[in-house]
């Protein structure tokens, strides 16, 4: 029962990371299998059963354009991010970092933060392909914005 329970938090911890994991590699074009394996590249391993609707839905959702080009003499799917899934991936990197600066403080049990007013934003254009597993959000980092107001 107990391993029940863990398997489900752990997919559902697992979910939200796949959709910003797989909007970040899509800052440059690739088709499916391409980002598959560059996901599992660098570590992050998503079954084709798992990518497939989630691009869909990413899709249907406006984040992502695609379209069909003939390659190595067969058609494939090609994906990038749209306009609009730039601008919702740089939110979700911002919400991103700031929810494991506090969950890195709630972890190691230290000091509370003090209410302030939200770091400003990187604009989407700051944004530049993964050259590495980290994923760069701003110049500055949040969490060392925290620390100088802590």
């Amino acid at each position: 029962m107990d391993l029940e329970i863990f398997e489900n938090l752990r997919l559902e911890l697992r979910r939200g990371s796949l959709t910003l994991a797989v909007l970040a590699q899509l800052r440059t074009e690739q088709y499916g299998y391409v980002l598959r394996k560059a996901l599992a590249d660098r570590g992050l391993v998503i079954d084709e059963n798992t990518l497939y609707p989630l691009l869909r839905r990413l899709e249907a959702q406006g984040l992502l354009a695609s379209h069909w080009r003939e390659e190595e003499k067969r058609n494939k799917r090609f994906y990038r991010l749209s306009p609009q899934g730039e601008v919702v991936l740089y939110q979700l990197l911002n919400e991103h970092e700031a929810m494991n600066a506090a969950l890195d403080r709630i972890v190691a049990g230290g000091s509370t933060r003090p209410e302030a007013a939200e770091p400003e934003p990187v604009p989407p254009a700051t944004l530049q392909p993964l050259s590495i597993p980290a994923i760069p959000v701003s110049p500055v980092p949040v969490s060392a914005v925290l620390e100088k107001k802590e």
